[in-house]
């Protein structure tokens, strides 16, 4: 069954037209004029954007904090972020100590199975141990990106021993090495100063993760990378002083990219001060951070020194999980929601205010990432070819975002009450419509597992010295 997207404005990180887009099964068959007639089915885009099927990278689905246990599984976490534009999640899979890669593997495609997507779904690997071996035959396995975690001691934090080693294994396999980069040391010895204060309540999570301690862990990151010959990755980079060490990275021409997240740039650290311990919301790693750092964190997406915007999607619950610790900022779980907002708000206030370019949008949320982590062109762009994953998006639709009509099972909202204009309408994940109209009308199952392609050079999609990437 044939299907026309007629007379939308195609937009893809490099163009800008006017064009039919003709899907035949799961891929692009055509792009060009006055296609209806070889159509069983037409979609009328008049008006509107039709772009590429948003990529997010950073997706804690079935995850959590240390013990406790997210609210979304793939079938709710999928359902949010195809209605948001979303069509391709890439997902962490944790690692226990002593957990063989192959079992964990193992256990995250059963929990894939366990509860079907409707989006694709790709896995990354959070390494904690590698004395079990194996490491560089998830490559093979299609899972070519390995995470670590210079914080959280004593629950997920690496040492330097394993991190370099983790490099150097990537290096030598095609992988893509991902860091969360804050000294988790000293931050420990700052939490426990806190504490024996008597300061518990959820500012203390801001002020016990102060920005030079993220920039201190990015620079030492991409020192150990580029000794190890190793491409990295730095999430959710929330400050100036991260910014810093990956500025020079990329001006020095190393294989440096970074992505900073939504709520870095909507949020800031005075909400975790919010009465009723409202602020408990708040409490995502890094934390928020101040207004300046917020203008660099856009600048940095409009000069391309940043890559990509994903969300670090944590779906929890406010009373169910989010209140679990009234006494102790450390204990409540870090993380927050958001994949359904994402190319609203970046559409709104990134393209709505002059910040970034549409191209650029699409860039951030779709090329970018699908270029990064092996899986373009594919995924990612709007080319004959390629997958139909394609978003009718309506730039003149208006609605208040709340926690009240998201499709995600968290019960809270970051952006709650904030007004947008731009929402996607129709959206078909390899040729299925998915979305119709803003309501999901697939069963679960139309998404599928993703093996990517090993870590290229040739396509990460991107310029370095801080150049633009549309």
């Amino acid at each position: 069954m044939a299907l026309v997207i007629a007379g939308g404005r195609v937009v893809t990180a490099a163009d800008d037209f006017i064009a039919d887009v003709l899907v035949d099964g799961e891929r692009i068959a055509m792009i060009g004029a006055n296609l209806s007639d070889r159509a069983d089915s037409v979609i009328d885009a008049t008006g509107a954007y039709v772009l590429p099927g948003g990529v997010d990278p950073h997706t804690h689905i079935e995850g959590g904090f240390v013990h406790t246990p997210v609210r979304d599984d793939f079938t709710s976490g999928t359902v949010a972020a195809v209605c948001g534009g979303t069509t391709t999640v890439v997902n962490f899979c944790p690692q226990a100590q002593g957990q063989p890669f192959s079992d964990l593997l193992s256990e995250w495609h059963r929990r894939l199975g366990a509860s079907p997507p409707v989006a694709d779904v790709g896995f990354h690997v959070s390494v904690v141990d590698l004395s079990v071996g194996g490491l560089a035959e998830l490559v093979a396995a299609g899972v070519p990106s390995f995470k670590l975690f210079m914080a959280y001691k004593g629950r997920m934090m690496v040492d330097d021993e394993t991190l370099f080693a983790t490099m150097q294994i990537a290096a030598g396999c095609g992988a893509l090495v991902m860091v969360h980069a804050e000294n988790g040391g000293a931050i420990e010895v700052l939490i426990g100063e806190a504490l024996a204060r008597g300061d518990t309540s959820p500012i203390w999570h801001s002020r016990t993760r102060p920005p030079e301690l993220e920039g201190e862990a990015t620079a030492r990151a991409i020192d150990l990378a580029r000794l190890a010959g190793c491409p990295l990755y730095v999430v959710h980079v929330s400050c100036c002083e991260a910014l810093e060490p990956v500025v020079r990275g990329r001006t020095a021409g190393w294989e440096v990219w970074a992505e900073t997240c939504t709520q870095y740039l909507f949020t800031d650290e005075s909400m975790l001060e919010r009465p009723d311990f409202e602020g408990a919301k708040f409490v995502f790693t890094p934390p928020p951070r101040t207004e300046v750092d917020r203008r660099r964190l856009w600048d940095a997406l409009a000069a391309g020194t940043l890559s990509v915007v994903s969300t670090d999607h944590v779906p929890y619950a406010w009373d169910e999980h989010k209140t679990l610790s009234r006494n102790d900022f450390s204990k409540i779980p870090n993380g927050a929601p958001g994949i359904e907002d994402r190319l609203a708000m970046l559409h709104h206030f990134g393209v709505g205010e002059r910040r970034i370019s549409l191209g650029k949008l699409v860039a951030l949320t779709a090329t970018q990432p699908a270029k990064l982590f092996g899986l373009y062109p594919k995924k990612g762009t709007v080319a004959v070819g390629g997958d139909a994953d394609l978003v009718v998006f309506d730039p003149s639709a208006t609605r208040t975002i709340s926690a009240a009509m998201q499709r995600s099972k968290s019960d809270y909202n970051l952006y709650e009450g904030t007004s947008v204009t731009g929402a996607p309408r129709d959206v078909l994940v390899r040729g299925q419509l998915v979305v119709r109209d803003g309501e999901l009308i697939a069963e679960p199952g139309v998404g599928t597992f993703l093996p990517r392609a090993p870590f290229a050079p040739s396509r990460h999609g991107g310029a370095v010295g801080g150049a633009p990437e549309q």
